[in-house]
């Protein structure tokens, strides 16, 4: 697999704190970016009011206060936590499948996210008064259900049990549940454009909610595929050689494979399906570092919290006062980026 610079395995420091730098840049213009442009000084003001103990006076109104801290700051964590773990998740399906093409929707995570919010929005009953919401929910509990059907479709063929056998899984199972969702689509006609809102993704309903819905399952997530990114060098070299190695490939990729869908899942509940972040970040990471996933995903993590936060700036301003979904703007971006990977790289599965 051709999937950037044969560098060094080692994470250096000057790779970290550049990818830091870049994601601290990247949530004080997501802060201050809008149509109300908030001044860095005042933003710091109102961070360090909320310390406890501390307490200085600032020129902030109520009014701006109240856009900062309930409106910019929980879609701008939020975004960081989409795209952390939709990189991460990509970096964990590529080193899996061994394919630098590969996304976290690639076993029918999306598809079956896309299948639960189209039932939730189209068949489900009014929110008003629930506990919960339900269309993170359905849409959470089809990524899940999409991935499953993938893996026991994957692991009933006869031929073994490989990661090109758990890919055509999933490609077929994606193909299914876009067929239904299709239908009921076309059943519940006056509910299209409130699904294709969905599909196309957005964080303009942000709040702390659902930051707080999404966090731990990100941050578990997150670690796992953090943990496990020394045994994705090992899977680099084949099933049978990392065999040799006395790894077992297929209880690897389950473990990662369940990580990377589960934190996928979260997040598109409350994000929708922002596509192409999983393919950009970490293969740029390789482009500019290395292919070692000791170094893919740490930076991945850090960097694909900044792209989304950046891509989510253009979105929110590129047609003020109207808002383009974000997922649109990744896939402007994507698209191109994946055409070029798709004629550089050599992709490998076995």
């Amino acid at each position: 697999m051709n999937a950037g610079r044969p560098s060094s395995t080692r994470l250096r420091w000057w790779w970290v704190g550049g990818a830091a730098l870049v994601l601290a840049g990247s949530l004080v213009a997501g802060v201050m970016v809008g149509p109300i442009r908030i001044p860095p000084i005042e933003i710091l003001g109102t961070l360090i009011n909320k310390a406890p103990f501390v307490t200085i006076d600032t020129a902030i109104s109520d009014r701006t206060e109240a856009i900062l801290w309930e409106i910019r700051m929980p879609r701008v964590v939020l975004a960081v936590l989409v795209g952390s773990m939709l990189s991460a998740a990509g970096a964990g399906y590529q080193g899996v499948f061994r394919n630098p093409l590969a996304d976290p929707y690639l076993l029918g995570a999306g598809a079956g996210a896309g299948l639960g919010a189209t039932i939730a929005i189209a068949y489900g009953p009014a929110t008003s008064g629930w506990f919960i919401d339900p269309l993170p929910l359905a849409a959470f509990v089809g990524a899940i259900g999409g991935v499953a059907l993938a893996y026991l479709l994957g692991y009933t063929v006869r031929s073994g049990r490989t990661a090109v056998t758990l890919i055509l899984a999933g490609v077929a199972v994606a193909a299914f549940l876009t067929a239904i969702q299709t239908f009921l689509q076309q059943r519940q006609s006056e509910t299209l454009r409130e699904v294709y809102g969905w599909i196309l993704g957005s964080l303009n309903t942000a709040g702390w909610e659902e930051v707080e819905l999404v966090a731990p399952y990100v941050l578990v997530c997150l670690f796992a595929i953090f943990i496990g990114r020394r045994l994705l060098d090992v899977l680099a070299v084949g099933d049978t050689e990392a065999g040799t190695l006395g790894v077992r490939p297929g209880r690897i990729r389950l473990v990662i494979v369940v990580f990377a869908t589960l934190g996928t899942a979260a997040v598109v509940s409350v994000s929708g399906l922002i596509g192409f972040v999983g393919i950009i970040v970490p293969h740029t990471v390789r482009l500019l570092t290395s292919s070692s996933y000791r170094v893919v995903v740490p930076l991945s993590i850090l960097l694909g919290g900044a792209f989304l936060v950046l891509a989510d700036i253009v979105a929110r301003v590129a047609m003020t006062p109207a808002e383009i979904p974000i997922g649109v703007v990744t896939a402007m971006i994507g698209a191109p980026f994946f055409a070029v990977i798709l004629r550089t790289s050599k992709a490998v599965v076995s």
